[in-house]
C-alpha cells in the first residue's frame, strides 16, 4: 500500500523584534502571530493545509528588516509577512514586498498618509487614535499642549496631525521636542526641565520603545501631577506600563482601539489563551491584538478564495468580519486598512486601563484624513455614574 503524502505547509513569514529598543512590544506581536497559528492548526489549518512561520530577529534595525525580507523571498520561497513596528521598518520592508508582489500585514497604529496595494494595515490611522486624544485631553485639561517624541517617522508626521487639530481648535503648542530611540538620562532630563518652564496643560507623549518607561519614571520623580497635567499617549500601552510600574504609569492616559480590560466574550478568551500559552502575567497591548487579528484575517481570505494565490487574497480580505477581541473588524476595499474601535483609557492603580470613552460603533479608516470629523467615534462616553453607555459590539458603520 502506498500512503497518501501529507499537503505541504502554507508558510509565511514573521518579523518582529526579540531584541533592539522595541522588543518589549514587538516580542508580544510575535507571540499572538504563533498564537493565531496554533489556533488555527489546532482546528485544521486553513484549505486542509498547516500553516508554517519562518521567524526572524530582525533586532528592531530598519536596515536588518530590509535584509530580512529580501532573504524571506528570495531563499524561503515566502509571500506572506506578518511584521514591523516602527513605521521605519515598514518603510524599509515595504518597496520589497511591492516589487516581489507579496503582501504585508502591519499590526501597528501608524502616521497615516499611506496605501499600499501589497500592505494591509491593522492597526490604527490617525482618525481612530489622533484625533480623538486631542480632543479628548483639551476638553478635559486646556489648551496648552507639549509635544514629545521618538526621533523618527511617527512621531513626526503624528505630531504634525495632532498639531494641525490643536491650532484649528483654538490650543496651542507651547513646544515640540525629540529624543533618541536610544535616549539617555540627560535626554530625558532636558524633556522633564523644559517642561516645568513652559508649564503645559497636557504632554503628548509619542516616544517608543525603553525610553517610554524613562520618560514616564522621571515624569513621578519630578512630582508632576496627572490630574493636572497628564500625560497623554498613543504609544504607551499595557507592555510599557507593566515595565516601568503603575506607580509612575497611574492616571496617564492612551487611545488605542484595544485595551486588555475590555469586557467581552471574545477578549476574555483572547487574554485566556495568550496568557496560558506565554505566561500570567504577560501584558497585552493593542498591537499585540492587532497582530493575533490580522493573521485570522489572512486564514478566512484564504479560505474564502480558495486559494493562496496573492491576487486572490487580496480580492477576498474586504469581503467580511472577523470578531476580534476589541469587537467585528473587517478591511476596507478602499485602502487596505481596517475598521477598528477606538477607545481612551486611563491607566489606573492596577497597571490596567479603564475606559473613559469608546465608539459605539466601529470607525471607518481615514488614513488621509479627508473626513476628520472629530466626533464620529466618541458619541456616547462614560457617565458620572461611572458607567459605560456603550456597547462593546455593534454592526460595521
Amino acid at each position: 500500500m502506498t500512503g497518501v503524502s501529507a499537503p505541504p505547509p502554507i508558510r509565511v513569514g514573521v518579523l518582529f523584534s526579540d531584541t533592539g529598543v522595541t522588543a518589549l512590544v514587538e516580542r508580544t506581536q510575535r507571540r499572538a502571530v504563533e498564537l493565531a497559528l496554533e489556533e488555527l492548526n489546532a482546528s485544521g489549518g486553513v484549505l486542509g493545509r498547516p500553516l508554517e512561520a519562518v521567524v526572524y530577529d530582525p533586532a528592531s534595525e530598519p536596515r536588518r528588516y530590509r535584509q530580512l525580507t529580501e532573504q524571506l523571498f528570495e531563499t524561503d520561497g515566502i509571500e506572506v509577512i506578518f511584521g514591523c513596528y516602527m513605521s521605519s521598518t515598514r518603510k524599509a520592508v515595504l518597496p520589497i514586498v511591492e516589487r516581489r508582489g507579496g503582501l504585508l500585514f502591519y499590526p501597528t497604529l501608524y502616521e497615516g498618509f499611506e496605501f499600499s496595494p501589497n500592505c494591509i494595515y491593522s492597526g490604527a490611522a490617525p482618525n481612530q487614535n489622533s484625533v480623538g486624544l486631542a480632543r479628548y485631553l483639551m476638553q478635559r485639561y486646556g489648551e496648552r499642549f507639549y509635544l514629545v517624541g521618538s526621533n523618527y517617522v511617527f512621531p513626526y508626521e503624528s505630531n504634525r496631525i495632532i498639531r494641525d487639530y490643536i491650532s484649528s481648535h483654538g490650543g496651542k503648542v507651547v513646544e515640540e521636542r525629540y529624543i533618541p530611540l536610544t535616549a539617555k538620562e540627560e535626554d530625558i532630563e532636558q524633556i522633564i526641565d523644559d517642561v516645568r518652564r513652559c508649564d503645559p496643560s497636557v504632554i503628548i507623549s509619542t516616544v517608543v520603545g525603553d525610553s517610554t518607561v524613562s520618560l514616564y519614571r522621571a515624569y513621578r520623580k519630578a512630582g508632576f501631577d496627572p490630574g493636572k497635567m497628564p500625560i497623554g499617549s498613543l504609544t504607551t500601552t499595557e507592555p510599557e506600563v507593566a515595565r516601568m510600574g503603575s506607580e509612575a504609569a497611574e492616571g496617564h492616559y492612551t487611545s488605542t482601539p484595544y485595551f486588555q480590560s475590555i469586557r467581552s466574550a471574545e477578549n476574555e478568551r483572547f487574554v485566556k489563551a495568550y496568557q496560558e500559552s506565554f505566561g500570567p502575567d504577560q501584558p497585552i497591548s493593542s498591537c499585540t491584538e492587532a497582530a493575533y487579528c490580522q493573521v485570522h484575517l489572512f486564514a478566512k481570505a484564504v479560505e474564502r478564495a480558495g486559494s493562496t494565490a496573492i491576487a486572490k487574497i487580496k480580492q477576498s480580505l474586504p469581503g467580511f468580519e472577523f470578531p476580534a477581541p476589541q469587537g467585528p473588524v473587517r478591511v476596507d476595499q478602499e485602502n487596505n486598512h481596517t475598521y477598528l474601535w477606538p477607545r481612551i483609557g486611563r491607566v489606573g492603580s492596577d497597571g490596567q486601563f479603564t475606559i473613559e470613552e469608546e465608539s459605539s460603533v466601529p470607525v471607518k479608516p481615514d488614513p488621509y484624513l479627508i473626513t476628520p470629523d472629530d466626533e464620529n467615534w466618541v458619541s456616547q462616553s462614560v457617565g458620572k455614574d461611572g458607567a459605560r453607555h456603550v456597547p462593546l459590539t455593534g454592526h460595521v458603520g
